[in-house]
């Protein structure tokens, strides 16, 4: 099973990226649209996972204690080489210390932090095949700048599996961790 930790996005925010990535979209526009099902923040990709790990995974995230903070998406932006349109996250100390706490956890299963440094988005597209960065630099130039976002508390952070397939990738919650009075 290939795994990640996230934060869900509460149902206001979703609904404001909707609005934005619908008038933004079109059919031959080259880019690979997330579904609004699928919009998360990640606080720490895992990949291929074996059992053993699930389990010492879901073992350890429920010791991770942490407030409940809040969250604000901030713009958007390009990871050019990526090929990738997301919607940009605020780094909070909250956040950050929530991810510090995760990776600890993880890595007490055989994980490891990554090697970048944490930068945390909402993936809202992925430019297509060969003619990607043509896309990519065609959307750009329809993006407002500006663009607001509501707020919200993050209260949970989530275990998710991940299943891969032509139309991208569909997630599943596996097990759930409470911020706050824990």
């Amino acid at each position: 099973m290939r795994l990640f930790i996230a934060i869900p996005l509460a149902l206001e925010v979703v609904d404001a990226l909707e609005r934005l990535s619908l008038g933004l979209r079109s059919e031959a526009d080259g880019m690979r649209w997330s579904s609004r099902d699928s919009w998360h923040i990640t606080l720490q990709f895992l990949g291929k996972t074996s059992d053993e790990q699930f389990g010492c995974l879901a073992a350890r995230l429920k010791d991770v204690r942490a407030p409940a903070f809040a969250v604000r998406l901030a713009g958007t932006g390009f990871f050019e080489r990526a090929g990738v349109f997301f919607a940009g996250v605020k780094v909070s100390t909250e956040m950050v210390e929530l991810e510090k706490r995760v990776v600890a956890a993880t890595s007490l299963c055989g994980f490891a932090a990554e090697d970048r440094p944490f930068h945390p988005h909402v993936t809202l597209a992925r430019a297509k095949g060969d003619g990607g960065r043509h896309a990519l630099r065609r959307l750009k130039g329809l993006v407002k700048e500006g663009a607001a976002f509501p707020s919200f508390v993050a209260t949970e952070f989530l275990l998710f599996e991940a299943f891969l397939g032509p139309g991208g990738s569909r997630y599943e919650s596996r097990e759930r961790f409470r911020l706050g009075n824990n």
